[in-house]
């Protein structure tokens, strides 16, 4: 019997035998959630040249310094320039220009009187009120200067950085792939979604719930159909998908049953390890690599609870690092315990329950019972409460350390 390991232990064991993907230049919208892999530096100014923040006319301040409503100053309109219409290069002094929103401010002007403070006039205009120097003129570089760092290295990449490159000209930024996740589940019960089932059949929803996962968590995922109960239909099945695989994820089939495929099939190979790990759900699991290319494989346990609880924590912190991503492992908040709950001894328990904030600060109420096959419950809960390995009862009340499934980190 392989020994107990702790679930800190076998996380890091797999972070350890994973290597980040290679960084390549991607296009800016195939690297939205992606982790930037330099650091990115600005090669323009932005804005890239004096421009008005108005539509309205352009001047020289000095000359409509009087202007008020009861004594205006009249002057002549010299031209038009919208935006992407450089024509106008160089203003004299006691004219005006017309000016759009982004245009380029012509040489000899400061200052953008707006529509508003004037009578909109086309030959001349009349301003009735005076602008200060600069006002309205949004300058180069005002924004970002040539030199100045866009984006380091790390930094995970949201819509607002992806608009910030693009606006300062790049195409492409250099970051690691979404790796590409082949799910499979094994067992002869399982029917696909939408099929008929016979009396002694069940609907395969775990490869979609770890599928999901996956796609959440920004891989690329291929959800293999159901492989029955038979180790050579399985190796055939997993050798198929591996031209695909940066990962494999199976479900089922790792226990100490007379049909545990994916153990039987896998053993004999000597490269992936089968053990128990002090977890509960999920203390049977399988880690290793396959195949040429020593691709990862994760072995996780067949009920749905398990499953998912195990790809949250080995699944997922081995998929952030490939692509990257910091902190690998979901940080824990504090809240406080509505309800009483025992936990085993020796075993680190993760409870599913609701987290919400309410008048007495973060809170988080356990859901349904103890069983690996309720997902019903699971699909209730937006959390997981971490029981330590040591400790056997938590009371209502006391504080406890809770991971939230639904955010970003």
């Amino acid at each position: 019997m392989p020994d107990l390991r702790s679930v800190a232990e076998h996380r890091a064991r797999i972070l350890e035998a994973i290597e980040p993907l290679t960084d390549f230049p991607q296009p800016l919208m195939e690297a939205l959630g992606l982790a930037a892999a330099e650091d990115v530096v600005a090669a323009v100014d932005l804005p890239s040249f004096d421009n008005s923040g108005m539509d309205g006319y352009a001047v020289r301040a000095e000359d409509v310094a009087t202007a008020t409503d009861e004594s205006p100053v009249h002057l002549p309109v010299v031209g038009e320039i919208g935006a992407g219409q450089g024509g106008l290069m160089a203003l004299a002094p006691g004219t005006a220009a017309k000016i759009m929103t982004g245009a380029p401010v012509p040489a000899g002007a400061d200052s953008v009187v707006p529509y508003e403070w004037t009578d909109r006039g086309v030959a001349q205009v009349r301003i009735g009120r005076a602008p200060s120097p600069g006002q309205h003129v949004r300058l180069a570089g005002q924004d970002v200067s040539v030199g100045d760092v866009l984006v380091s290295h790390g930094t995970v990449l949201g819509p607002r950085h992806i608009g910030l490159l693009a606006a300062a000209g790049r195409a492409t930024v250099r970051s690691r792939p979404r790796p590409r996740v082949v799910v499979i589940s094994t067992g002869s019960e399982l029917r696909d979604p939408g099929s008929q089932l016979g009396r002694d059949s069940i609907y395969d929803g775990n490869s979609f719930l770890l599928a999901a996962a996956a796609r959440r968590a920004g891989a690329i995922t291929y959800r293999v159909g159901i492989v029955p109960d038979e180790p050579r239909a399985f190796l055939d099945a997993l050798h198929d998908q591996l031209v695909r695989a940066d990962v494999v994820v199976t479900s089922g089939g790792v226990s100490q049953g007379d049909y545990d495929v994916v153990k039987e099939a896998l053993s004999p190979l000597g490269t992936v390890w089968f053990g128990p790990v002090a977890m509960q759900p999920g203390k049977p699991q399988g880690f290793g690599h396959i195949g040429e290319d020593r691709t990862p494989i994760f072995t996780l346990p067949g009920n749905p609870v398990s499953s998912y609880v195990s790809f949250e924590q080995f699944v997922l912190p081995a998929l952030r690092k490939l692509m990257g991503l910091t902190p690998y492992v979901r940080p824990t908040v504090a809240a406080r315990l509505t309800h009483a709950i025992s936990s085993p001894d020796g075993r680190e328990q993760l409870v599913r329950a609701e987290y919400g904030v309410g008048a007495g600060g973060a809170y988080a109420t356990p859901v349904g019972g103890h069983g690996s096959h309720l997902i019903g419950d699971l699909a209730s809960s937006n959390a997981l409460v971490v029981v330590p390995a040591d400790v056997t009862a938590v009371a209502a009340g006391e504080q406890v350390q809770v991971l939230r499934l639904d955010e970003e980190f």
